[in-house]
């Protein structure tokens, strides 16, 4: 069993940063892939960025380089630094786990084994 806890969330004007951090309990042992996903109200989530087991990041387009997704392995915790930051940008964040061992990215909600309970963030204009 794996827990994600997710912070950082918070409220932030367009253009403005915020860095969320997902914090992982439990069963954190071997490679596996964590990810972020978004959804916001009236909408589907969403995926935003993965980080494999081996340091390999993929991002949705709609990223276009203004975030940055890193693992702190001394902490289990993994972080999404988020710059630029627009209204569209606005949902509740979730991290999650694929815990396939030493897997591929995956943007597909289903591959993810674990899921934490997401944080807030809205981008004011």
């Amino acid at each position: 069993q794996m827990q994600l806890a997710e912070s950082g969330g918070g409220l932030v004007q367009a253009g403005g940063s915020l860095t969320l951090s997902c914090a992982a309990s439990g069963r954190t042992s071997g490679g596996y892939t964590m990810g972020w996903f978004r959804q916001a109200p009236g909408s589907a989530r969403e995926f935003v960025a993965a980080l494999t087991w081996n340091g390999a990041t993929y991002y949705a387009d709609f990223v276009e380089g203004r975030f940055t997704v890193s693992r702190d392995k001394s902490e289990n915790t993994v972080n999404l630094l988020m710059d630029s930051l627009k209204p569209a940008d606005t949902a509740t964040y979730y991290c999650a786990a694929d815990i396939s061992p030493y897997g591929d990215a995956t943007i597909r909600m289903s591959d993810y084994n674990y899921w934490g309970q997401g944080t807030q963030v809205t981008v004011s204009v």
